[in-house]
């Protein structure tokens, strides 16, 4: 007999392919239930709505994210290309809830995940261009470009392994900024 943990992970993977076929919207839990061969009482024994479902597959990236942050904080300045990298790790390793995202964000307002992703590129421009306390547009912008495109890179190259994708999109990056990646001090262009 399954475990109750190892049913969740069934079904939140279920859920997950579901999805990226379907989309969150024309994905029932009797969808769900049926590519497992369960019923839907036992599905709603594990998650008492698709919203809940769909959070239990969210949350760990806001977990780490949220927990990224906070150490990069509290540890500013930090090395650029550290962040970077430390950030594409994060995005690659959630790279399916990134891409459902992008497609379907609207579905995933319940959880409010486009104002978290607002905060969360807001808070890492910050420690990219620290110590500057008030850096220009053509600074932000250029942080804005190396973040978005490395999260892009995630979702873009989905079947490309992290080990493969990771060092050009890593250098990439830095590169946007249009400064030394590596030394908080420097002056941008």
């Amino acid at each position: 007999m399954a475990r109750p943990s190892d049913t969740k992970a069934r079904i939140r993977a279920a859920a997950r392919e579901l999805f990226a076929e379907r989309g969150v919207q024309r994905t029932s839990l009797r969808d769900i239930a049926d590519r497992l061969g369960i019923t839907k009482p036992a599905l709603y024994y594990h998650f008492t709505s698709r919203e809940e479902l769909l959070r239990s597959i969210v949350q760990p990236l806001i977990d780490d994210i949220d927990a990224f942050l906070d150490e990069a904080e509290a540890d500013a300045p930090r090395d650029r290309r550290d962040l970077l990298q430390t950030y594409f790790d994060i995005t690659f390793r959630h790279r399916e809830v990134t891409a459902m995202a992008v497609r379907e964000l609207a579905a995933l307002a319940p959880l409010d995940l486009g104002r978290r992703v607002t905060v969360w590129r807001r808070r890492l421009v910050a420690l990219l261009l620290a110590p500057d306390p008030e850096p220009d547009l053509d600074a932000r912008a250029r942080a804005i470009v190396a973040i978005g495109g490395l999260s892009d890179c995630t979702v873009e190259f989905a079947d490309v392994p992290a080990e493969r994708l990771g060092p050009p999109v890593v250098a990439a990056a830095p590169a946007a900024l249009g400064a030394d990646a590596t030394d908080p001090a420097t002056t941008r262009a």
